[in-house]
């Protein structure tokens, strides 16, 4: 299941969704190179991507790794920073695309709900915690992570929590069985969480990256945006949401597609 878009109007701007898109978009373009050079891209990555083992230290007595041939990464001790740059890269095209359009999808209702400036510290924080829950998971790893999931995975926690009854219009098929299916965020939301599980399970031993996928920064993101919405939204703008809802409704006409908010 892919979702397309959910039926939830919002009534703020989402400037800083816009502004987070913007920038991922700006990282894969201007220091990625869009993918088109795997020197600069990788060489990015090895720069400003998440290690866990340099971090731990537990690198094993290498000095580094070759990330493709002809690129090598050289480890660097505590390069901490690389915890908040990394939520800001990517390694393809098909991995910018799918960050985004979820962020978009999920993430502008949440702005909505907690106002921009509340809405980027959760964002950041949510990330932060995803980006520990992997290096928790994998202290030895010394492949970089790079990618917004964790965050994004952040805002689908508190998505969940604030409007599970939803409906969001989802691309579904099976094979060559393909519709586009109205169905309510709890069940999509849930869907994806088994998923991360799923992927780990079946994984050879367990490992906390397989298909390319960090599976447990996609957990800690999320349980980290299920534990943290209610600190972070903001009571009034729920409220606000809630009332332009009745006022719909009062009005005589169609109350939009918001109309299953909770």
């Amino acid at each position: 299941m892919f979702p397309l878009h959910d039926e939830n109007p919002t009534e703020l701007t989402p400037y800083v969704t816009i502004a987070l898109i913007a920038l991922n978009v700006a990282a894969w373009f201007y220091l990625e190179g869009a993918g088109y050079d795997d020197q600069v891209l990788y060489s990015t990555i090895c720069s400003w991507g998440l290690i866990p083992a340099e971090l731990t230290g537990m690198t094993g007595g290498y000095r580094g790794i070759e990330l493709a041939p002809g690129v090598p990464c050289v480890f660097r001790e505590g390069n901490w920073l690389s915890i908040g740059t990394s939520m800001f890269l990517h390694g393809s095209w098909l991995h910018l695309i799918g960050n985004v359009w979820f962020l978009w999808v999920f993430g502008n209702n949440i702005e909505d709900s907690m106002g921009h400036f509340r809405y980027l510290v959760f964002y950041l924080l949510c990330g932060v915690l995803a980006a520990l829950a992997h290096i928790y998971s994998q202290p030895d790893s010394m492949i970089p992570t790079v990618g917004a999931s964790g965050a994004i995975s952040g805002i689908m926690g508190a998505y969940l929590v604030l409007y599970p009854r939803v409906r969001v219009q989802t691309l579904f098929w099976i094979v060559i069985f393909v519709r586009i299916i109205p169905i309510p965020a709890w069940a999509v939301l849930i869907q994806w969480f088994v998923l991360q599980f799923f992927y780990w399970m079946t994984s050879a031993g367990g490992a906390a990256s397989t298909g390319g996928i960090a599976v447990w920064a996609h957990i800690g993101g999320f349980v980290a945006g299920l534990v943290l919405v209610k600190v972070f939204e903001n009571r009034k703008l729920v409220r606000a949401r809630l009332e332009a809802r009745r006022r719909r409704e009062l009005g005589g006409g169609d109350p939009g597609p918001g109309g299953g908010w909770r």
